[in-house]
Order: C-alpha cells, then sequence, then structure tokens
C-alpha cells in the first residue's frame, strides 16, 4: 500500500514486489468467492411433487405418488407411502392433480422456418435451423399445451426439403439454446423427405410419381459413390473428394445416424417409401401415412414406425380421401410403433392431448394413446433414454395436469423442463398464451420493447 504524508494512499503500486504479491493474493481470494458462490447457485435444491397420481407411461399409474427432482433429472418415483423425500427439498403439493411426462411431437413447424427453395426437388444440405425464429409465440403455445420436445421440420413441398432438428423447450434466447445434442455434442436431428403430390411441379421436379422415385435412387445412388470415395480414401487428404453438404447428409442416411422423417399419404406411396428404405437400407419414420390402414401388415413385416395425425388440414385433398381417425388404432392392432403428432399449426400443439382422446375414440387403447404423444415419440427421435417416460435417470421434463389428460376438460396447469417450470397457467402471461387474445402472438421477448422508455415525439 502506497502512503503519503496524508495518509495511506487508496491504491496499489503494482511496480512494487510486495504490491504485485498483494494484489495476487486479493485476486485469488475474489475468484475462489465467486466460484464459490456460482457453485452454491448450482446445486439447487431438489424437488419432491408429492400427492398426485402418476402416469410413468413406462409402467403403471401410481396413486399418490412422488416425483424427486435433482439436478434437472428423476433421482426417484414411486408411491408417497414408501418414497423418501430429502429433507431439504421444496416440496410440492399436487394432492388431486396428475402428472406425465412432457409431450412429444415428432412432427411440427413452430418458430416459422422455411427449408428448401424452389431451385430443386432434393436438397438435403438445407438446416432448418439456420430459418427458425425461437421467440416466436407458436414455443409458448406448445408448452402451454403440455410440449417440452419438438421435431421442428421443413416443409413437404420436396422430394427432400432439408434437415430437421430436434429441440427441448427451455428458456431460450437463441435456437442454439434449446437444440439436443449427444455427447460429443453433435446436433440431433432428421431428414426431412416426401412424396406423393405435394412434390409434382414442372421441371426440375418431377411430374409423377415414377419420377420421383427415380430421382430419389439416383440421388443415394450418388451419396454411396461418394461414400464409397470418402473410404477409400481414409486419411489421405489428397484422394478425398471435395466437401459436398448435400452428399454428406445423405451418406448419414445410409450409415443409420440420420432418420428419414418422410411425409406420405396414399398406400401406394407407403409402399414405395418401403421399397427405396429395403434398397438402401436406411432408417425411416413414415408420417401422417392417411392410408396406413390399407397396408398396415406390410408396414408391420417391415418393422416400420408410425408418426400419425389424428387431424389433419382440410382442403379437399384427393390423397386424403381415404384419410381415418382410426389409423392409429389398426396400426396398434397390426403392432406396428405408432406416434401422433400435431403437424403444428395444422393441429394446434395446445390440443395435442385431445388428438390423442379422439384416437382412443376410434379404437386406440389408453395406454397406446398415452405413449403415441411421449415415449413412442421419443424412440423415433432416438431420445427415449432422456425423455419420453417418468424413470429415475431420465430428463425432468413432465406436466402438471388439472384432470384425466384424455379428458377435453382437463387443463395443462404446468409444464416443467428440466425440473424448471416453464408453463405456469395461473400466471398472467401464461395463461395468456394458453388461452388466447390480444397480444397471444406476439415474439416471446416483445414485450421488453414495450416496457424501454418512450421516445419523444419530437426528436
Amino acid at each position: 500500500m502506497a502512503t503519503s504524508a496524508d495518509g495511506p494512499a487508496a491504491f496499489i503500486v503494482l511496480d512494487r514486489p510486495e504490491s504485485l504479491a498483494i494484489a495476487r493474493l486479493i485476486l485469488t481470494v475474489v475468484t475462489m468467492l465467486s466460484l464459490s458462490r456460482g457453485t452454491v447457485a448450482a446445486q439447487e435444491r431438489p424437488k419432491a411433487f408429492v400427492g398426485a397420481t402418476l402416469l410413468p407411461i413406462s409402467g403403471p399409474p401410481i396413486a399418490s405418488g412422488v416425483i424427486v427432482v435433482r439436478d434437472g433429472k428423476i433421482s426417484a418415483i414411486g408411491p408417497e407411502a414408501s418414497t423418501s423425500v430429502p429433507e431439504d427439498s421444496e416440496r410440492i403439493d399436487l394432492k388431486g392433480r396428475v402428472i406425465m411426462p412432457g409431450l412429444v411431437d415428432t412432427h411440427s413447424h413452430v418458430g416459422g422456418g422455411s427449408g428448401a427453395d424452389s431451385s430443386g426437388p432434393i436438397q438435403a444440405d438445407v438446416r432448418i435451423l439456420d430459418s427458425i425464429n425461437v421467440r416466436d409465440a407458436g414455443f409458448r403455445k406448445a408448452r402451454a399445451g403440455g410440449l417440452t420436445t419438438l421435431n421442428i421440420m421443413p416443409g413437404s413441398g420436396h422430394l427432400a426439403s432439408g434437415q430437421t432438428v430436434y429441440v427441448k423447450l427451455r428458456d431460450a434466447e437463441t435456437i442454439e439454446d434449446i437444440i439436443y445434442r449427444d455427447a460429443a455434442g453433435n446436433m440431433l436431428c432428421g431428414l426431412k423427405m416426401a412424396n406423393g403430390t405435394n412434390s409434382q411441379r414442372n421441371p426440375p421436379f418431377p411430374g409423377t410419381r415414377a419420377k420421383s422415385a427415380a430421382l430419389v435412387r439416383q440421388k443415394f445412388l450418388k451419396a454411396d459413390e461418394y461414400r464409397q470415395k470418402l473410404r477409400l480414401a481414409a486419411e489421405d487428404s489428397e484422394k478425398r473428394p471435395d466437401r459436398d453438404l448435400e452428399m454428406e447428409s445423405l451418406v448419414e442416411v445410409l450409415d443409420g445416424t440420420r432418420v428419414v422423417h418422410h411425409h406420405v399419404h396414399r398406400a401406394d406411396d407407403i409402399l414405395t417409401v418401403l421399397r427405396l428404405r429395403e434398397e438402401f437400407g436406411f432408417e425411416v419414420v413414415l408420417h401422417h401415412a392417411s392410408e396406413a390402414w390399407k397396408v398396415a401388415d406390410q408396414i408391420a413385416r417391415a418393422g416400420v414406425p408410425c408418426s400419425v395425425i389424428v387431424v389433419d388440414s382440410p382442403g379437399g385433398k384427393l390423397e386424403m380421401m381415404d384419410f381415418s381417425l382410426a389409423t392409429g388404432a389398426v396400426l396398434e392392432r397390426a403392432g406396428v410403433a405408432c406416434a401422433i403428432h400435431t403437424d403444428d399449426p395444422v393441429t394446434d400443439s395446445r390440443l395435442f392431448l385431445r388428438t390423442a382422446a379422439l384416437a382412443v375414440r376410434a379404437g386406440m387403447t389408453r395406454a397406446k394413446a398415452l405413449e403415441s404423444v411421449t415415449l413412442a415419440g421419443a424412440k423415433m427421435l432416438r431420445l427415449e433414454d432422456r425423455i419420453g417416460s417418468l424413470d429415475v435417470g431420465k430428463d425432468a421434463d413432465l406436466i402438471v395436469l388439472s384432470g384425466d389428460p384424455l379428458s377435453v376438460q382437463t387443463k395443462v396447469l404446468h409444464t416443467y423442463v428440466e425440473g424448471r417450470k416453464v408453463f405456469d397457467r395461473e400466471n398472467p402471461e401464461d395463461r395468456l398464451f394458453a388461452v388466447g387474445g390480444f397480444g397471444g402472438s406476439r415474439d416471446q421477448f416483445a414485450e421488453a420493447c414495450c416496457t424501454a422508455p418512450a421516445v419523444e415525439a419530437s426528436r
């Protein structure tokens, strides 16, 4: 510490050895205190949800159950009488309520993104990631409907319109905040493909179903050749072909590391997809599958899952003349894994549970209908080890309901993602996105501009 005739100075003279030592000591102490505060903040109190009826999906219901959440994961679940609750936990009494896993939507267009353009029918290099507005009000509406995981898709106007992205509906300021990633940090996503009438247009698009299939075959053959060149080159950079983003995406499909999510309606188009899958060996989920009930046995033999929509878009589309509410029930009886999706905005995400109820009305069992909006979808996204059921070790994505999930009178009261509440029906702003009204379609952070100081009119 420097001194003067007037007493100690209020600064340290850093060109003296003893002062440098003191400065280093102070910096070390400040750093340790900061890290200590950060560690304490990171170690949140566990939460204990007690008294509710639990619907684990992976097992039978639990009356008057307990779920303990620690560090964003489920650490315990069971009957209240036999499940211990940590003394330091935040106890949340939910007697009379129902808790089930956060809902999984295998096919959504929330976020306003667009994929491929009119330059060609196959554009596997396009990423919907680069077109999503994470502040879109649709995300908050989805959480109001109990959704916690989405597969966000480009459209179906192409044979391949681009790469999808799997997202978890945390609070977010950028799309990167909500992307699912694997242990190595790689983004998890699929490839959107389609056939039928959607992709039939003037050249360079195909004009017939046969030409559509031919174009897909040719592109996959090219991708296989690209893959062979990569294998032959091995680590020799001089022999490797120039990078081709479209080929890289299709090679991932051929290697089985990227799932194809295939828009399809008619029975003959479904069989075309199964034929292409057999030829090239890729993993596929059939989406919509309006006439899957006609070829359920063939789908079952192929071992291919279906993601169906219970309430599809109106407008007299010829492909959907034989659309049936009973498709889920028929697929269940045939042994086909079946999920339900929204295709939001075709079906509003806030009404997702009601579509499962309609599937039950048309013959699907209650157990499979509840699985179709949770664990079945998680499996189709290869996320079943993380989400889709209330099991120890899985992410604490869960929803609190006012009553039975298949009753039209039931409301989603709270939505939790990784143990954090992201929707609360008692919160006036959250309720606005749940029930609608003025301001219920604005961007998530639009209110920030509304609360900023007004600029004087004279300026």
